[in-house]
């Protein structure tokens, strides 16, 4: 199993993040290695993998859809275990991703099985429904997660904006809501905006470090 690890802090400190890629897109993308560098400047160290379809992607070039959940899940939670016997095992470990490896590392947090195996879940840009499709919430899990949940998002994603999402998820007591204005799906501002998309991804970063540093 390949791996990018970008390392953040000082040896032997700092939180460690388990970084899901989004369907689209894998993990060197270009958003994936400015969240893991901003990351890292906050001291946190990523470690980036890749779900089934995209490695067979990678390998021959042609896209797929993402595998099914169950296959997700399994391998997210064997990319858990190596890193728990790992040379980072005696780090705070955090799961997440971006959009859908968000998604993943939310439902693995709802698992029992898993309890005290990580601290928190943190996701940048949770696809809380599909574009346009308000009456199919992926939220339905939220209230069994055993560990803190971050979610990280922009003002305009249209996986789900501040009026829809804010009043839908109020009951859920371990979900955090930070809100980056202006920032789309993949954390681009307005053009009239003075921040830029890297601008946003430093905030997501420090917001993200600072969840983590708290637990």
């Amino acid at each position: 199993m390949e791996v990018y690890t970008t390392k953040g802090g000082n040896p032997g400190t700092g939180p460690v993040l388990i970084l899901a890629h989004g369907a689209g897109a894998p993990a060197d993308s270009s958003f994936m290695i400015k969240l893991s560098e901003s990351l890292a400047h906050q001291g946190v160290t990523t470690i980036r993998f890749e779900f089934p379809y995209m490695a067979r992607r990678r390998e021959d070039g042609k896209k797929r859809p993402p595998d099914r959940q169950p296959k997700l899940l399994d391998h997210y939670e064997q990319v858990i275990a190596e890193v728990m016997v790992g040379p980072l095992s005696d780090r705070p470990l955090f799961i997440g991703g971006k959009s859908m490896g968000g998604r993943m590392a939310s439902l693995l947090a709802a698992d029992p099985r898993l309890e005290g195996r990580f601290k928190g879940v943190v996701c940048f840009g949770y696809p809380f429904h599909p574009p346009g499709k308000v009456d199919r919430w992926r939220i339905d899990h939220f209230p069994e997660v055993w560990c803190p949940v971050l979610v990280v998002q922009g003002t305009r994603d249209l996986f789900g904006k501040p009026n829809e999402v804010s009043e839908r998820v109020t009951s859920f007591k371990r979900l955090k809501l930070n809100w980056l204005e202006g920032g789309n799906h993949d954390f681009l501002p307005l053009a009239k905006q003075p921040e830029s998309q890297e601008d946003l991804i430093q905030q997501a970063a420090e917001s993200a470090a600072s969840f983590m540093g708290t637990y």
